[in-house]
């Protein structure tokens, strides 16, 4: 489906570049990545009205618009299926800026990105100040085809892949969202959640505001639209201090592209560069190298990037922001591992996860094998550590479509078997390491044991590069309840027995910190519950308690 709407007339001048950082290796700039708001490298706002907005603060657009925090409203809803055993990223975004293959190039990032996201897809181009917008349930390659990037023409898009935790009604949630209003219409793309979703729908109904879907995202629009500043720039800054939440956002209007993110970084948003000039945003730093792009650098917690041809790529602070908390889970799960996140190489962090486990988890084994795709990396620190051949014990298949005609009879396992195939010439007689990512609520772990089981293993050993997950996350990660997770109910013996395995062990949660470093407090580990966070009015919590069984659980609400 395409719409157009009309926008004002486009400025000509070109691109002007920021400085460029050498990255060949995951290595931080010269400054602090991850500063405190006095450090922070985002340079004060430069526009040629600059002198009606910036005050002597350090910063200024804070001073303009004062923070107004509450607590959290609303909540996700969970949509995990038995065979699917895995928290699930809730998507990824690209812009692209300044490039006349904008579009197509859009169109191949999302495909880098289409881990991120499988149940639906869309671009917003804009092309002599028209934004035209295609979308679509599916895959990426579902989506599109030559005639609809056709329509997408223009030198500027943005573009979303999606995972989607609610909404029966799909195609209208599906990204990026386009709303015109008194001066002109915004396309939007977010990776994120919004805790105080309920609470700012509720106020914008209350004023009058109609919404369309069911989707946080569509209340920044709202935002937008009632902000009182001027420029447009401001009316995004505006917006973004009335959110609570994890965001990282790229809007597009008919000469700007703007991207965002939430003054705590919890979700990965990098800048890149074409040869041409053009200016990249992508969720993963793998979307830049598809489409032959130079990672320059992340865009840092708090920090609003405004890209245009008159005045080129401009930095400025969103507002005063604490220290970061990343998601762990990027490293752990959900980023490719040829991708740098929060500046660190996602294939190394992987490779000493299985280093560690098989440092402090040892077992005499015959063989290390991998759960596929994201334990593949894991193992092979593993192995390597142990001195134990890595080999491939399950293949998995990579043509399961989203929904398939099951068996009149009922199979045992069937949609494992449809994913994973056990190679009974590597483990047949053999005493196998099997390590996974993470266990979630042990369905999946305990049909893959009795696959490898009935391929004749000898015995099989789980090492989970992850520590236990215990908690839910509300921050754009879809996770089942606490009380549906294995983890939270059982202790790792219990989980042990409940999945049929001869041992398991978790990777530790103070040698996952250790291996961090100094990075280590920039994350957030909410999910395994410890340094449970949450912002409420401007004070940081972290809390943990014992249930009856000693096992450790939290409740977000109930704490706040």
């Amino acid at each position: 489906m395409a719409a157009t709407v009309n926008l004002s007339s486009t400025p000509s001048n070109p691109i002007s570049k920021l400085p460029s950082f050498s990255l060949n290796s995951p290595q931080k700039p010269s400054f602090s990545l991850f500063p405190n708001s006095s450090s922070f490298p985002c340079k004060p706002f430069s526009h040629s009205l600059k002198s009606q907005f910036i005050t002597s603060s350090k910063n200024p657009i804070s001073d303009l618009f004062p923070p107004n925090k509450s607590g959290p409203e609303g909540d996700i809803v969970s949509s995990f299926s038995d065979d699917d055993d895995k928290p699930r990223e809730e998507c990824g975004v690209v812009g692209i800026f300044g490039d006349p293959e904008a579009s197509r190039l859009c169109y191949l990032a999302l495909h880098a990105l289409q881990h991120r996201g499988q149940e639906g897809a869309g671009i917003v181009a804009v092309n002599n100040n028209v934004l035209q917008t295609v979308t679509g349930v599916g895959l990426v390659s579902e989506v599109f085809n030559e005639s609809k990037l056709d329509q997408l023409s223009g030198e500027m898009a943005i573009g979303h892949v999606r995972y989607s935790t609610a909404g029966s009604s799909m195609l209208k949630n599906v990204q990026p969202f386009v709303a015109g209003y008194r001066f002109g219409s915004v396309g939007v793309a977010h990776n994120g959640n919004l805790v105080n979703y309920r609470a700012l729908r509720a106020m914008l109904e209350d004023n009058g505001s109609i919404f369309n879907t069911s989707s946080d995202t569509e209340v920044v629009l709202h935002l937008i639209a009632i902000s009182k500043a001027r420029p447009f720039l401001l009316r995004i800054v505006d917006a973004c201090e009335k959110l609570e939440g994890a965001y990282s956002m790229v809007f597009v209007t008919g000469d700007k592209l703007v991207a965002v993110r939430d003054p705590y970084g919890f979700r990965p948003l990098v800048m890149g560069r074409r040869s041409n000039g053009a200016v990249v945003f992508a969720s993963e730093t793998c979307a830049l190298d598809l489409i032959e792009a130079t990672y320059e650098r992340e865009v840092y917690p708090g920090e609003v990037l405004v890209v245009d041809k008159k005045d080129g790529v401009q930095s400025l602070c969103l507002m005063p922001h604490p220290e970061p908390k990343q998601c762990i889970f990027e490293h752990i799960y959900f980023a490719l591992p040829n991708s740098l996140v929060f500046g660190r190489s996602v294939y190394e962090s992987r490779r000493v996860f299985g280093d560690i486990l098989a440092t402090e988890s040892p077992v005499d084994c015959d063989v290390v094998i991998a759960v596929p795709d994201s334990g593949v990396v894991a193992a092979l620190g593993y192995a390597a550590k142990a001195g134990v051949p890595f080999q491939q014990g399950l293949i998995r298949s990579h043509y399961v479509g989203r929904t398939f005609i099951e068996p009149s009879q009922k199979i045992r396992d069937f949609g494992v078997k449809l994913k994973l195939s056990p190679v009974r010439g590597v483990l047949e007689g053999k005493r196998v390491v099997v390590v996974d990512d993470s266990i979630v609520r042990g369905t999946t772990s305990s049909k893959i044991v009795r696959l490898i089981k009935e391929a004749g293993a000898k015995e099989i050993h789980m090492r989970i590069a992850s520590p236990p997950i215990i908690g839910s996350c509300y921050y754009g990660v879809d996770t089942p309840s606490a009380e549906e997770l294995i983890s939270n109910r059982m202790s790792v013996e219990e989980i042990r027995k409940f999945i049929g395995c001869d041992s398991l062990a978790f990777l530790p949660f103070d040698s996952l910190k250790k291996m961090l470093s100094t990075d280590s407090p920039k994350f957030c580990y909410a999910c395994c519950g410890h340094h449970f966070f949450f912002l409420k009015n401007g004070v940081d919590l972290d809390f943990e308690k014992k249930n009856e069984n000693g096992s450790r659980h939290q409740s977000f609400f109930d704490e706040v």
